[in-house]
């Protein structure tokens, strides 16, 4: 499967990085399983999770949920919730 991720905010920070492309199957094929592979393949993704905390998500630049399936050329962003004022 190939997916592009995007990171922002303080995530993309932590992380060092914006984007990449994930070109492996996960499972399950949703936002939770993409989450979960990338902090098994990318320690520095896991650790980015850790320290920023909660994170939001988007598939194809609609806010998704955990259950929120992940198909083939799927562009997934990932980010901490933020506030306005």
């Amino acid at each position: 499967m190939k997916v592009k991720v995007r990171f922002f905010a303080s995530l993309k920070e932590q992380f060092g990085q914006d984007s990449l492309e994930v070109n492996t199957a996960f499972s399950p094929a949703t936002v939770a399983g993409l989450r979960a592979h990338l902090c098994a393949e990318y320690p520095g993704f896991a650790k980015a999770v850790s320290e920023v905390g909660r994170l939001r998500a988007a598939v194809n630049q609609d806010m998704a949920d955990d259950e929120t399936p992940v198909g083939e050329q799927a562009e997934v962003a990932f980010f901490p919730p933020v506030t306005g004022g």
